[in-house]
């Protein structure tokens, strides 16, 4: 499981993010950018990372399903994905 400072912090990025949205596609039309400058850095969409919706773990995200690789792994093995089963031969 990740830190739960980890995860507020992607929390806090995608308010800041979908805040300042408009505002930053205005400022990029206008070539403004020293303006854009000037806007909180996490509200960069670039700065945004994928978590795994369950764990929070960053790393090894499956971004089709939303899970990381690990947890994906132990849902495929209980049968809590449609469509997909753990092979074996």
């Amino acid at each position: 499981m990740a830190k739960e400072s980890m995860i507020a912090r992607e929390v806090k990025r995608a308010k800041l993010t979908e805040k300042y949205a408009t505002k930053r596609a205005q400022l990029k039309a206008a070539g403004d950018y020293v303006g854009l400058s000037r806007l909180p850095r996490n509200s960069n969409p670039n700065r945004m990372h994928n978590r795994c919706k369950i764990t929070g773990r960053s790393r090894g995200y499956m971004r089709q399903f939303g899970v990381s690789r690990i947890t994906f792994r132990e849902m495929a093995l209980f049968g809590l994905i449609p469509g997909v089963k753990k092979a074996s031969w």
